[in-house]
This record gives C-alpha cells, sequence and structure tokens, in this order.
C-alpha cells in the first residue's frame, strides 16, 4: 500500500540517470514461457544503479499462494492441479528465492526490500477514497474487492513469506505504512543508511598539478 507514494517522495532527489523503477504486471505469454525468476534477472542493475522493483519476485509466494490456480499458468512438471501444489512446493519456492537473492548479494548488489502495512480500516478508506474523488477514479480496481476479501489469507502468506525469506543479506524491513509521512521517513532512513554504508566516492579526477596546468592554460588564453 502506498508504493507508488513512497518511490516518488522518497527517491525524488536522485539523479535519473543513475536510478529506474521497474513495476512488474501480471506475467506476459512470453515471461510464463520462462521460469518466475526470469523477468527479474532481466531487470537487475548494472553496478553503480539503483533499481527499483515496484512489486516483484515475491508475488510468486503471495498472490499466488493465496490463488494457487495462478501457478498452473507456469506450466511447471509435475503440476497438473492445484492438488499438486504443497507445503514442499512452496518451501522450495523461498529457497529458489533465497538462493537468487544470495547470488546476486555475492556478485554485488545490496538488497533493500520493504513491506508497506496498512490496517484494514485504513485500506477501506483509501479505497473509499478512489471511488469519490473523480480524481481517483482511475486509482480503482475491482480486483482490489476479491484480495480485500482474502484478507486473512493474504495476511497469513506475508508472515510466513517474511519469516522464511529474511536474511542478513537481503533483510525485510516492515513498514507501518497507515500514516503516509513515517513510511516515507523510516524508509529514506533505512536507505540513507545503507548509502553511507558503501563508502561512495567521486569518480578520481586528474592529478593536481595537470588541473593547475589547464587553469593556467584558460586564464592566459587571448
Amino acid at each position: 500500500a502506498g508504493k507508488d507514494g513512497v518511490i516518488r517522495h522518497v527517491m525524488s532527489g536522485i539523479n535519473p540517470q543513475g536510478c529506474r523503477v521497474h513495476s512488474f504486471k501480471t506475467p506476459s505469454k512470453e515471461e510464463l514461457d520462462h521460469d518466475y525468476l526470469w523477468r527479474h534477472y532481466k531487470a537487475l542493475p548494472e553496478r553503480g544503479m539503483i533499481e527499483i522493483f515496484n512489486r516483484s519476485h515475491y508475488e510468486n509466494v503471495l498472490a499466488t499462494k493465496v490463488n494457487p490456480s495462478f501457478i498452473l499458468n507456469e506450466n511447471l512438471p509435475g503440476i497438473e492441479s492445484v492438488d499438486d501444489i504443497d507445503d514442499v512446493f512452496w518451501q522450495k519456492r523461498y529457497e529458489q528465492i533465497n538462493n537468487f537473492e544470495k547470488h546476486i548479494y555475492q556478485n554485488g548488489t545490496h538488497i533493500l526490500k520493504f513491506f508497506l502495512h496498512i490496517s484494514k480500516e485504513e485500506q477501506k478508506e483509501r479505497l473509499l477514497a478512489r471511488l469519490d474523488n473523480p480524481d481517483k477514479n482511475w486509482k480503482f480496481n475491482s480486483a482490489d474487492l476479491q484480495a480485500r476479501a482474502q484478507w486473512d489469507e493474504y495476511q497469513a502468506a506475508y508472515q510466513e513469506m517474511l519469516t522464511y525469506t529474511s536474511k542478513e543479506h537481503a533483510p525485510w524491513y516492515v513498514i507501518p505504512a497507515d500514516k503516509k509521512y513515517f513510511a516515507r521517513m523510516t524508509i529514506g532512513e533505512i536507505i540513507l543508511d545503507k548509502l553511507k554504508s558503501l563508502n561512495l566516492r567521486f569518480p578520481q579526477g586528474e592529478s593536481p598539478h595537470l588541473l593547475s596546468v589547464a587553469r593556467e592554460q584558460l586564464l592566459n588564453e587571448d
């Protein structure tokens, strides 16, 4: 909840040449013809870049866990019906995600994962605001009501996901998000602490001697 607003406010001061936002929608046919992590590998940042995943590979243990029929679209071997999707399947999927994140971390990518948690009451208020304000009507999606009806199932899926996939190299931060200003401030502080820990430096420039020579040359131009 509030992902777009957080991205817009917290990252507004970042040079756009060094930061991208990738929004993952319902998988396309091409994406479903590959394993579920394929499209996320493609969107990983090159060195020196910040890549923001607006939704991520975690949809594959959230939306699919609450609605296991979605898994059938992945054409996985041995999965012919939802009856084939058992606890062992989900444990393997958590392991796959952990291995994916450990691999990219060990190859130089730092990972921060934010879970924006709002109360059921606050979600209701935000959905009503989308219905009551004509300027926000475009934000409303009837699928939101279906997901709201599955609130308890999603809460259980969230808890299990956080338990099995929060690691030292790829921690989850659960952010209370009923108050937007608090969520944005908290996430900004976490990102700032991470950037400070990286000991970032400007690229090495010319030697002081060459800079002095260049300065004299410019000053002595006719």
